[in-house]
C-alpha cells in the first residue's frame, strides 16, 4: 500500500511502499475512500505544540514514533475482517472513530478513551489515513454515516467531534443567549452548523479572514465579526446584548482566547479547543468578578460521537465547505492550510 509518512520531524511528508496490513483479533481492514487535512496535522508534522514563553512539548516525548502516517479523519469500506471481529461486513462503509485509547487503563474504561494518558490514536500516535488501507483495532470505533456524502463524512472524526464535544460544555443554552465561535476554519465553520441543530441560541462567528466570515454569514451565523479590528470586543458585546453566555475558541492563541474571555458576559463559560499555542495571562480578580469559566475540550468520547452521527444521519448537519485533492498532493494541501488559504476542508482521495 501506499502512505504518506513523516519520517522525519518538521520535514515534508514522505511516500512510502508498505505491505498492506492483514487484520488479526477483532480489527478490521478498510480501504481507505477519503481521509480529512485537520490543522493539527501540521502540529502532527512538526513534531511539537508551542506552549509559549520559548517552551514546546514533544510529540515524541508523549509516545509518538516515527516514520508514522498521517491523517485521522478518515471514511472507508471493509475488506477484510480479523476472525474475531464482528457485527461488520466487508463492504460495508464506515468512518473511523480515531481516538482510541490503551484500552487498560481505567480512564478507558470510563469510555473516555480521548482522555488516555497512553493513547492509540489514529495518525497522531499510531499509523492514520493518508494511505491507501487503514487497520482499525476493534469495530466498535467504526460508525455508519447513511446517505451522508463519502468526503464530508470523513470530516465528523475530528472537525465533527471537536465542534460537538465543545458544544456540550457550554451549558444550557435558549434563545436569548448567544454563542461565539472563534475561528471559522473546519472546526469553526462545523460548530456553526452542529450549534444550529442543537441549540437556538445566536450564533456569532469572529475570524480575520472575510472569506471564511463570508462562509459563517452563508453557514447562518447571526453576525460575523473581523476580530483583528480594534473595537471587535466592542462589536461582539453589541452583538449580543452585552455578553456571550458562551464562547468556544477554535483557534487556541493568546489572542483568541482573551477575545472570547473579554466578550463573555457574567457566569459565562469560554471553551477552547485549538491548538495554534501560546500562553497568555489573565487578571485573577476577572474570575471572581465575572464568575467565568475556562475549561479546554479535546476532541470526544465515543459516545459522543455515537450521539453526533445520529444527528448526521437524520441530516440536521450542513455540509461545510469541501475540496476534494489527490493523496499525492498532501504536502501541498498542508502547506496551503498552514498559509490560512483553506475554505472549509480539504479531504485528500487515494
Amino acid at each position: 500500500m501506499r502512505s504518506y509518512q513523516i519520517v522525519e520531524w518538521d520535514k515534508p511528508l514522505e511516500l512510502k511502499e508498505q505491505l498492506t496490513p492483514k487484520p488479526s483479533g477483532a480489527e478490521v481492514l478498510l480501504k481507505v475512500d477519503a481521509c480529512g487535512v485537520c490543522h493539527s496535522d501540521l502540529h502532527i508534522r512538526s513534531g511539537y505544540f508551542e506552549m509559549g514563553q520559548g517552551e514546546r512539548t514533544y510529540l515524541a516525548k508523549m509516545g509518538a514514533k516515527l516514520p508514522m502516517t498521517l491523517g485521522h479523519e478518515v471514511v472507508g469500506e471493509v475488506v477484510e475482517l480479523g476472525p474475531k471481529a464482528g457485527e461488520i461486513e466487508v463492504g460495508d462503509k464506515r468512518i473511523a472513530f480515531p481516538w482510541i485509547g490503551c484500552g487498560h487503563c481505567q480512564t478507558c474504561k470510563n469510555g473516555d478513551e480521548n482522555q488516555c494518558s497512553s493513547p492509540k490514536f489514529l495518525g497522531t500516535r499510531v499509523d492514520g489515513g493518508y494511505s491507501d488501507y487503514l487497520l482499525v483495532p476493534n469495530t466498535k470505533y467504526l460508525f455508519e454515516y447513511g446517505d451522508t456524502p463519502t468526503d464530508l463524512a470523513a470530516t465528523f472524526a475530528c472537525a465533527g467531534i471537536t465542534a460537538y464535544g465543545a458544544l456540550k460544555k457550554c451549558g444550557p443554552l435558549d434563545a436569548d443567549d448567544h454563542v461565539l465561535i472563534i475561528g471559522a476554519g473546519g472546526v469553526g465553520l462545523t460548530a456553526l452548523h452542529i450549534a444550529r441543530a442543537l441549540t437556538k441560541a445566536k450564533l456569532i462567528v469572529a475570524d480575520v479572514n472575510e472569506d471564511k466570515r463570508n462562509a459563517a454569514a452563508t453557514g447562518g451565523a447571526t453576525a460575523t465579526i473581523d476580530s483583528s479590528e480594534k473595537d471587535a470586543v466592542k462589536q461582539i458585546l453589541e452583538a449580543s446584548s452585552g455578553g456571550v453566555a458562551a464562547a468556544i475558541d477554535c483557534v487556541g492563541m493568546p489572542t483568541t482566547s482573551r477575545l472570547g474571555i473579554d466578550t463573555l458576559r457574567k457566569t459565562g463559560i469560554h471553551v477552547i479547543v485549538g491548538l495554534y499555542g501560546g500562553a497568555m495571562t489573565i487578571p485573577m480578580v476577572l474570575f471572581p468578578f465575572k464568575q467565568m469559566t475556562i475549561r479546554g475540550s479535546y476532541v470526544g468520547t465515543l459516545s459522543e460521537m455515537d450521539e453526533l452521527m445520529e444527528l448526521v444521519r437524520d441530516g440536521k448537519v450542513p455540509p461545510i465547505p469541501l475540496t476534494p485533492r489527490p493523496l499525492h498532493e498532501a504536502n501541498q494541501v498542508l502547506d496551503e492550510l498552514s498559509r490560512g488559504e483553506i475554505i472549509g476542508r480539504v479531504v485528500l482521495k487515494p
